[in-house]
């Protein structure tokens, strides 16, 4: 079927009023994940093939991405030949403008490539705000993409000599939150960066007073549930001196999901994923893709 398409596309959204990134189930209808919506804009570009979006990365209720990625296979009617990925772009766009959704980038990619399995990293940035009694003195810019804290300062020394032992090949069983996929998980993943670096706002120079902002990244092939919001929360801790970075090297080596103290999980709305990263080699298309991108001609103001 030379009109039939693999693609990738790479999404931003903001998380606040969508249930989480996959597809919401029917018994928990109207509300809805950011796959659902993804999925309504595709299906409005009537192709002949149902429309199954499969995503790299999930995120949980209130988290935000800049950039998630997903794959899709589309077949056009009439045996017109594929997207050109700029057209793609500008029609789901059209077709998501009252969202808080975005498609930044796409790719025509092999018809075996997968989203999720071939995705060599994802990097989570989670941000915190400093010296904030209550939300009402955060820039409104702010208000659901970040954490804000009583605490005017933090241990950031002790804080990046905790994140130095997370670094590596470890079974992080004490940072996954219980879930349904526990038992077909493996808990053992190498994070290859957790790093704590002063972060900021873009409104700063322009805000009445000054808001002191970290940020803490972590970059991994994959992580396990919830487990970049248990170590965040953890770190946070140990900066705040309520854990001692042996405690929490306790924590880690008791691999087991019960000895993460109660309490400490980092909220949802601080946390972005920001990037998910492939081979090139994996997304260059086949020869005959090319020719057929080349020849390929269409309007997208005839999609939309």
């Amino acid at each position: 079927m030379r009109n039939r398409a693999r693609y990738l596309i790479f999404f931003q959204y903001i998380g606040t009023k969508y249930s989480g990134v996959v597809k919401v189930p029917p018994h928990q209808l109207p509300s809805k994940g950011v796959q659902d919506h993804l999925e309504d804009a595709i299906r409005k570009l009537m192709p002949l093939n149902p429309v199954s979006l499969s995503v790299s990365s999930r995120t949980d209720r209130g988290v935000h991405a800049l950039s998630n990625s997903a794959h899709f296979d589309l077949q056009r009617k009439n045996n017109l030949p594929p997207f050109t990925e700029g057209i793609l772009i500008e029609a789901l766009n059209f077709y998501l403008k009252t969202e808080q959704i975005r498609i930044t980038n796409a790719h025509r990619v092999p018809d075996d490539f997968h989203a999720r399995y071939q995705a060599q990293s994802r990097t989570y940035v989670y941000r915190i705000a400093l010296g904030i009694p209550n939300q009402l003195l955060l820039p409104l810019t702010e208000l659901k993409f970040c954490w804000s804290l009583r605490n005017t300062e933090l241990d950031v020394g002790a804080m990046r000599k905790a994140a130095a032992l997370l670094v590596g090949n470890h079974d992080f069983s004490s940072f996954r939150a219980v879930s349904t996929e526990m038992a077909f998980k493996n808990p053992v993943k190498v994070l290859d960066v957790a790093s704590i670096q002063p972060g900021g706002s873009f409104v700063q120079s322009h805000f009445q007073r000054e808001v002191l902002f970290w940020e803490v990244t972590f970059k991994a092939r994959s992580f396990l549930y919830k487990q970049v919001r248990r170590m965040t929360g953890a770190l946070v801790a140990v900066g705040q001196g309520r854990l001692s970075v042996p405690q929490l090297k306790e924590i880690l080596e008791a691999r087991d999901t019960m000895a993460y103290p109660k309490n400490l999980v980092a909220p949802a709305h601080g946390l972005f994923l920001t990037r998910v990263d492939y081979r090139e080699t994996d997304l260059r298309p086949s020869p005959r893709t090319s020719e057929e991108q080349i020849t390929s001609s269409g309007n997208s103001e005839d999609l939309i």
